[in-house]
């Protein structure tokens, strides 16, 4: 289960965001000061931060550049700033995403679901149900078995598993993976995805992991 930290020093705030990333089957901690904040980052080594920048005892300034000292631990920062020079700032220090007071739940939860999708976790592992994909060791297991891959095989399934729920046509499999800068044979792709399905689904005639949006294209399912 992914943990998720709040820094939030307005209650009624945290208690709805608490409230709504549970709901989501998020593990969910809250803190109200910035200086809490760095204690509570090392000891619970959330998968994401969402960070309000007007904060008691350290600014969320302060706090974002503190942890891109000693991590790359997605931040979003969630604030009433609303200034374009304030958010080139945010992102300047390293968050990876902005939100402005008052905010739609139902987007900001679209957003860390986007982040967390981008981001794999600390420990370089992409996980979609008993498949896992090692970005550091360039390995998939599946119940713990590693499955041979070619290396435009490990490419596809990385670029599907870290944009889970995003379709992709042929075409863009083309350019993102195969790196073609101009139209290909989009046969390729099919023959990639079926022959990664053999090796990685239980029967690829139904598969589970890499999906097919009919007309569209490619996708694996999200969280």
């Amino acid at each position: 289960m992914d943990r998720i930290l709040i820094v939030e020093d307005e209650r009624p705030i945290a208690e709805i965001l608490e409230f709504n990333l549970r709901k989501e089957g998020y593990d969910v901690a809250v803190v109200y000061r910035g200086d809490e904040a760095l204690e509570a980052y090392r000891r619970l080594n959330p998968r994401l931060i969402v960070l309000d920048l007007m904060l008691p005892g350290m600014s969320g300034w302060d706090v974002c550049r503190q942890i891109r000292r000693e991590s790359n631990v997605p931040i979003l920062i969630l604030t009433a700033r609303d200034g374009a020079e304030s958010k080139v700032e945010g992102l300047e220090l390293g968050a990876d995403d902005y939100v402005t007071k008052p905010f739609d739940m139902r987007e900001l939860l679209a957003r860390i679901r986007a982040i967390l999708r981008r981001f794999p976790g600390q420990d370089g592992l992409l996980r979609l149900g008993d498949l896992e994909m090692d970005l550091e060791n360039f390995t998939v297991r599946k119940r713990g078995q590693e499955i041979p891959l070619t290396l435009r095989e490990f490419e596809l399934l990385r670029h599907l598993l870290l944009h889970r729920g995003q379709v992709f046509t042929r075409e863009e499999l083309l350019r993102d993976v195969w790196d073609y800068q101009f139209p290909g044979d989009v046969r390729t792709v099919d023959v990639a995805i079926r022959r990664l399905r053999e090796k990685i689904e239980d029967d690829s005639a139904n598969p589970r992991y890499v999906l097919t949006k009919r007309g569209f294209g490619y996708y694996a399912p999200g969280p």
